[in-house]
């Protein structure tokens, strides 16, 4: 799970979060990830950085891979930060400097927290489905957690929430009751709802939270707006309940969580606090230290690209 551009921008964490409800639907930019695999990156958005911890936000697919190699991502180093593996068709198969070997599958959670620093690759199986469609996500670690051990995780089994046309796998938090066994470090959370055509409810939800959902297939609407694949609603705070409706079967992700307070550096694959951490962590990184290897991948690893020329700044959120 990574950002492949090889000219990273500086990426601000932290925007004012709204005090009450809002419909702000952001659309995605198309990147590359890797041998045939294109996502559209809803966070960060020139709008909207951050919704609770949640950073950064890739779609992709439905993507026909039967003759292509499918999703190939070398070996990349990251800190300060979690992965969330999701996918709906085809399969991954992660690879990690702890000698992680998981082959995860639609509806398992794959988690890794990178703590100080790890490193992993993403690739499709050789023998692999026609079909690929996912999310891939990451999780903003807070300052007194961002030094802890690496770590990965694989649940294939995650609790539900089921009503009238409505089901919904929990990937981390808690939602309605039930709670998913995914390690988290703010309070967040991460749902899968499938939706049969016609059904309509009205999802409990914290008031403390900021949300936005995610459309992975079908057309739901949400609080009032319909949101079509590859786009997302960011739906701000001061929530008790969501109104959803689905004109077609369909399928949205929800994330949510307290609005993230801390000041923070994001660039390529690295969240930090400062600019030099981030150097330093790129330093280390193009030089073989810190992070560790990744074995079993057949290809190199990716080298950090060039730091911009002036001075990364760390910036926050006010609420």
């Amino acid at each position: 799970m990574s950002n492949l551009d090889t000219k990273p921008a500086e990426d601000v964490c932290g925007r004012e979060a709204s005090d009450g409800p809002v419909r702000e639907l952001l659309t995605g930019r198309t990147v590359a990830l890797g041998g045939s695999t294109q996502v559209r990156r809803l966070l960060p958005n020139l709008g909207r950085r951050m919704v609770g911890a949640w950073c950064f936000v890739d779609h992709y697919g439905p993507d026909d891979i039967a003759d292509e190699p499918g999703m190939q991502v070398p070996p990349h180093p990251h800190m300060g930060l979690q992965t969330v593996s999701w996918l709906h068709e085809g399969s991954v198969l992660h690879r990690d400097s702890l000698g992680s070997l998981q082959t995860v599958r639609p509806r398992e959670l794959g988690l890794m927290t990178s703590g100080r620093a790890i490193a992993h690759s993403e690739e499709s199986p050789r023998d692999h489905a026609p079909l690929l469609h996912g999310a891939q996500l990451w999780v903003a670690l807070p300052d007194a957690h961002r030094h802890t051990a690496p770590a990965f995780e694989h649940h294939p089994d995650l609790p539900e929430v089921t009503a009238d046309g409505l089901t919904a796998r929990l990937i981390l938090g808690t939602l309605d009751g039930a709670a998913s066994p995914g390690t988290t470090f703010t309070p967040l959370v991460g749902a899968d709802l499938t939706l049969r055509e016609g059904a309509s409810h009205r999802l409990p939800l914290e008031p403390g939270f900021e949300y936005a959902v995610l459309s992975m297939a079908g057309s739901v609407e949400v609080d009032g707006v319909r949101v079509e694949p590859g786009s997302m609603l960011y739906l701000g705070c001061g929530r008790r309940e969501l109104p959803l409706l689905a004109h077609t079967d369909g399928s949205v992700l929800l994330l949510g969580g307290e609005p993230f307070e801390e000041r923070l550096v994001m660039w390529w694959n690295f969240i930090g606090r400062s600019h030099d951490e981030i150097a330093q962590a790129r330093e280390e990184w193009n030089a073989g230290m810190t992070f560790g290897e990744v074995r079993g991948y057949d290809g190199a690893r990716l080298r950090a690209p060039e730091l911009p020329p002036g001075p990364l700044k760390s910036r926050g959120r006010v609420r």
